[in-house]
């Protein structure tokens, strides 16, 4: 087995050599600020009457397919998000369409208003991946998603979910200050559901969660949610992950598959409510880089984003001197405000 150091080093080749050929192979797609919920850590404050218009699909589907003569079909996946999704009556249309044109597509949900229905119809319309958010047990899902029946809901969909063989899928959980300590309850849980892949992440301060404390772990909960981790890797009785949004020092390779590496604007775009060309929808709406309705796409993606690929900008502030900046990078851009002068939030250092 090689050594620690030498799998970093050929970690950090590898991040050179994607940055330097970019291949866009997932596309997030915000097609709704409207929700059906009103989550307390929500980092675009959608609402159920949102004062921004859905985008039409024909503006989405006319900017993007460009990018067909870029690459070959099936190698991109456009991640259907919000907003909720699913508030979109031509959503099955909208999947449809687009696996026509040869794009492989899922949705990203909350799954309240996921019926066997709509299921039945997504997977006809060509779904091929589904992101589930579950949040807790009943009590703290519901907390969190302001919502008495969200748990309920989340669960039927759930079932629906697992149910369908040839569906990639995942479930995605927050962790906060109020699921911490039931996290091996929830792993029992979703094992006595047969769930095969389980992301853990945590709260960054925007949004809604910007001044609740709640949200934010604190130094020993990260060790705490890291560990859980490490431990639940070595039983491996459910695929369980610590998402991508941080560095996370010694506990790198031991809590993901890989090391860390934020593809945003790397391998990673999104298309916002409003046109605007991004890379991961969180991240600060100052590091948009065009507009479908006034840019070219394919245009945008090959020439500009060189402030997601270049990060050098970043050894700033508390990462000035940070040893791990090699290896780290300053970390995922969704933490970095408009004035790109700090991090809001660093993992590497609260664990250690």
């Amino acid at each position: 087995m090689m050594p620690n150091k030498v799998l970093l080093y050929l970690h950090r080749l590898f991040k050179q050599n994607e940055t330097k050929l970019h291949e866009l192979n997932y596309l997030f797609w915000e097609c709704t600020q409207r929700c059906n919920l009103a989550c307390l850590h929500c980092g675009s404050d959608c609402t159920s009457d949102s004062t921004i218009p859905d985008m039409p699909f024909n503006d989405f589907l006319q900017a993007i397919l460009p990018i067909k003569k870029m690459y070959k079909e099936n190698v991109i996946t456009i991640a259907i998000t919000g907003g909720e999704p699913l508030l979109r009556k031509d959503l099955v249309l909208c999947g449809k369409t687009l696996r026509e044109h040869g794009f492989r597509w899922g949705i990203v949900t909350n799954g309240y208003g996921y019926t066997f229905d709509i299921h039945a119809r997504l997977l006809a319309a060509g779904m091929r991946t589904v992101t589930l958010s579950l949040d807790g047990l009943e009590n703290s899902h519901n907390w969190l998603r302001s919502n008495k029946k969200s748990f309920e809901n989340a669960v039927k969909a759930l079932d629906l979910i697992v149910s369908s063989k040839g569906l990639t899928y995942d479930v995605v959980t927050c962790v906060n200050r109020k699921n911490i300590s039931e996290l091996s309850d929830l792993k029992e849980f979703l094992i006595s559901k047969k769930v095969k892949a389980w992301r853990l992440f945590t709260i960054a301060p925007i949004g809604r969660a910007v001044n609740n404390n709640d949200m934010i772990l604190t130094s020993n909960e990260l060790k705490q949610l890291m560990d859980f981790i490490v431990l639940s890797r070595i039983k491996s009785d459910i695929d369980v992950k610590f998402s991508c949004e941080a560095y996370v020092g010694k506990y790198e390779k031991r809590v993901r598959d890989s090391y860390f590496f934020c593809h945003a604007g790397i391998n990673i775009a999104s298309v916002l409510i409003d046109g605007s060309i991004s890379a991961c929808p969180n991240i600060n709406r100052n590091f948009v880089q065009g507009n479908i309705y006034t840019d070219n796409f394919p245009e945008v993606w090959n020439n500009r984003f060189e402030i997601m690929r270049n990060r050098n900008w970043m050894k700033a502030g508390i990462c000035t001197d940070c040893t791990d900046y090699k290896n780290c990078n300053g970390g995922a851009m969704h933490l970095w405000n408009e004035k790109r002068d700090t991090i809001m939030t660093c993992i590497n250092k609260t664990i250690k």
